[in-house]
């Protein structure tokens, strides 16, 4: 009877502990954009666009041309690769985009 009640018992951990992957996977699978959609190189957080009440951030200007061209191309590439958007700061408006280029070479 012990063996069966220690059977149970395991069985029933390894069920949980799989349950709680399935829960948290999400969680841990979401990260913050760091790379350019379109170029891949590291973002320049003073360089961005906002689309769909979310935030992108690329790493030159000639990006953001590129992606207000096929702009879901690069958001579904993004959540494939796990990047979960920032919002969008409340004063910007669906498709604003940053336009203060002091401090900063173009």
């Amino acid at each position: 009877m012990k063996t069966m009640k220690k059977a149970v018992l395991a069985g029933t951990v390894l069920v949980l502990l799989f349950c709680f992957s399935l829960l948290t996977r999400d969680v841990v699978m979401a990260k913050e954009q760091t790379t350019c959609p379109v170029m891949g190189g590291q973002v320049d957080k003073n360089i961005h666009m906002d689309y769909n009440g979310k935030r992108v951030y690329f790493c030159c200007p000639k990006c953001v041309s590129t992606f207000k061209k096929d702009p879901e191309k690069y958001v579904k590439k993004m959540k494939k690769e796990g990047v979960e958007l920032e919002k969008a700061a409340e004063k910007a408006g669906k498709g604003a985009e940053h336009t203060d280029h002091s401090g900063h070479n173009h």
